[in-house]
């Protein structure tokens, strides 16, 4: 893509703003925050730290892709799950000295927070294959939902900038309370006998007492809920994402708030904005179009291997989104609506649903062998996309 002249103005006018909340970045994370940036050499580039710590998130997945490449959930070894709270841990302190590099060295720039957040769209769908492995989620919805709710967060948090001008870290955020919550998940993972079988234990069987188990099978028998929906069985994983989506939800809701506000104090209009989820969401239901193709006998892949590259696909593409979002932000350009990786999915999304569709085989993910093949490419091309993006932005910034 060309930045265009107009463009260019935008990014001289460009100045980053931020307000943090967080209790534990300004108390407890902050002093050690400054401390660890005291021993990068001057010479440094933020975007070097940004990297190395991605890197480290990175090196996480080739733990799980080694030991577990088909994503079918087993038990891994405890070192390995320590290694993914030691590695998210490094990322988070990387992705928060940067700005303050930054500062030292004078590189401030549009070009650094384009990368710091390109970096953060990766980095989410990672975790989300990570966390979930971790949670023994594993091939399943939940795991799907997990990655909607991850990067309806991020794209939440992206779109309330783009119409603000301010990066709003709240109390509880995803950057500093989140990935230390994760952290707490890889840990507990790690040192428990059980695993990730800890996570898959029902809630009601953590408590003391009869109480907690009484109640819920009282519950089940009022609202008349059978087999999987019974509350009894529930589990410590399901719970924790039932609060997760609480929390999504929330957090959408305080940044629209914001967004008022700001609308509000430069007289514009307060409903234009939510045309901005659009994109996230037309995209986000094609996506998962393509994935119920086999709840109607189509391509299987929530219950398969295929997920996994489907997972990395998504992730992508949606960094791509995130990404174009980004660079309207510093640009001072029109909210992008579309992109081309929207098509592809849709293309993908209509082939593995044809027999439903139209009543014929699909034309490329025909057979399993080609639906694998075909899952594995568009990973490719979704990544090869980013790629490029990052390249001719970068190389005209």
């Amino acid at each position: 893509m060309r930045i265009t002249k107009a463009q260019f103005a935008g990014v001289d006018q460009y100045k980053y703003s931020g307000v943090d909340k967080s209790v534990l970045s300004k108390h407890v994370l902050g002093p050690f925050w400054t401390w660890l940036v005291t021993l990068f050499p001057m010479k440094v580039a933020p975007n070097t730290i940004t990297f190395i710590g991605l890197c480290f998130v990175i090196s996480n997945v080739f733990t799980l892709l080694i030991l577990d490449p088909t994503y079918s959930g087993k038990d891994l070894p405890s070192w390995v799950y320590l290694s993914w709270a030691i590695g998210l841990f490094a990322y988070q302190s990387m992705d928060a000295i940067d700005g303050k590099q930054a500062r030292r060295t004078g590189m401030s720039s549009a070009l650094g927070e384009m990368f710091d957040h390109g970096c953060d769209a990766i980095n989410t769908t990672l975790e989300v294959v990570l966390c979930s492995h971790a949670l023994g989620l594993g091939r399943s919805w939940w795991t799907v939902a997990s990655q909607t709710a991850s990067l309806c967060n991020f794209y939440a948090s992206t779109w309330e900038e783009y119409h603000t001008g301010t990066l709003y870290l709240s109390a509880f955020s995803g950057p500093v309370e989140g990935i230390l919550m994760i952290c707490a998940i890889y840990l507990i993972t790690a040192i428990h006998p059980l695993g990730s079988g800890f996570w898959r234990q029902p809630v009601v069987n953590l408590l003391p007492g009869d109480m907690a188990l009484n109640t819920a099978q009282w519950l089940d028998k009022v609202l008349g809920l059978e087999g999987k929906m019974k509350l009894e069985g529930v589990g410590l994983n399901v719970l924790f994402m039932s609060v997760g989506a609480l929390g999504t939800v929330g957090n959408i809701v305080n940044s629209y708030w914001n967004v008022l506000v700001a609308r509000r104090k430069s007289n514009k209009p307060l409903l234009t904005p939510l045309l901005g989820y659009l994109p996230f969401l037309v995209h986000t239901l094609v996506l998962v179009a393509w994935l119920q193709a086999e709840l109607r006998g189509g391509v299987s892949l929530v219950h398969d291997a295929r997920l996994l590259p489907f997972l990395g696909y998504w992730g992508m593409s949606m960094s791509y989104q995130v990404s174009q979002l980004i660079l309207a932000h510093v640009t001072k350009s029109p909210f992008p609506y579309w992109n081309g990786m929207m098509v592809y999915s849709l293309f993908g999304a209509i082939d593995a649903n044809a027999q439903f569709l139209f009543g014929r085989d699909p034309l490329v993910q025909s057979s399993p062998t080609a639906a694998n093949v075909f899952i594995w490419m568009s990973f490719m091309v979704a990544l090869l996309n980013y790629v490029r993006f990052a390249r001719e932005v970068i190389w005209q910034m």
